[in-house]
Order: structure tokens, then C-alpha cells, then sequence
């Protein structure tokens, strides 16, 4: 069993973004030489989530929507109030989406649907500087 490491930086224009990391991890991956096993994604902030999504125009603005509906920027957060920052929606958007993602990979190759891409969300009121940790365990 073998592992291997690496940080990318990356730079987000605002909130509600949407960056496809697939080149990313497939690099990654590649330059573990490691051929079947499980590759982790981990963002160390609570401003930003990692999913998947089919990555087209449409999706990323229903996923914003969606979000909207479901946490809305404009209530009234006890978070908001102790630090004035405004971002107590993009908190708990973090924690309902998630700071990690794992994808298995075969034959070196990432185990990703047709339609499936891995992506980091900026979830903050502004764009911020982002590290995605990635750790690849597997055989080689």
C-alpha cells in the first residue's frame, strides 16, 4: 500500500463559484503512480464545500438557487450579529455540503460518472485564496 500527497492552491473570484477540479486530481493521481485505490479531497475551511455535479452553466446557477431557497443569505444569523462579517449562510452551506470528497479509481483512473465532476464551491461573500489537500491511498 502506498500513499501520496499533494496541496493545490486556488484562487476563487466570488461567492457562489463553482471550480471543476477534475484535471487537478487527475494530475494528482497520475503523479502518485498509484493504480487502484481511494483518493481524498479535503478543503481546510468552513467557507467553501467539495462535491460532485455535472459541471454545465445551468447546473451551477440552480445549485446557487437551490441553496438560496434552502439557507438564505439574507436572514437574520447569531453569527452575523457576534462578528459582522455576513457570512453565517456561507457557514452553514459549508457544513450541509461538506469539506471532503473521496473517489475510488481503477486501473489508475478516477472512478467518475459520464456526467460527474468533482468541485470546490466558494461558498463565502467575497473570493478568498482556497487549498485543496489531496491524499491518495492505494496499490500500485
Amino acid at each position: 500500500m502506498g500513499n501520496h500527497r499533494r496541496i493545490i492552491q486556488i484562487r476563487t473570484e466570488a461567492e457562489g463559484r463553482i471550480v471543476d477540479l477534475t484535471a487537478s486530481l487527475t494530475d494528482a493521481l497520475r503523479e502518485s503512480g498509484l493504480r487502484e485505490g481511494l483518493l481524498c479531497a479535503f478543503v481546510p475551511h468552513s467557507t467553501c464545500a467539495l462535491f460532485t455535479i455535472e459541471n454545465e452553466d445551468g447546473l451551477q446557477k440552480d445549485m446557487r438557487d437551490a441553496l438560496q431557497r434552502l439557507i438564505p443569505k439574507e436572514m437574520d444569523y447569531d453569527h452575523h450579529r457576534r462578528w459582522g462579517d455576513g457570512n453565517g449562510h456561507s457557514h452553514i452551506r459549508s457544513a450541509f455540503l461538506g469539506p471532503s470528497l473521496v473517489i475510488p479509481f481503477h486501473q489508475g483512473k478516477l472512478d467518475l460518472g459520464t456526467w460527474q465532476q468533482p468541485v470546490l464551491m466558494e461558498l463565502d461573500v467575497r473570493g478568498r485564496d482556497r487549498e485543496v489537500i489531496i491524499q491518495i491511498l492505494g496499490d500500485h
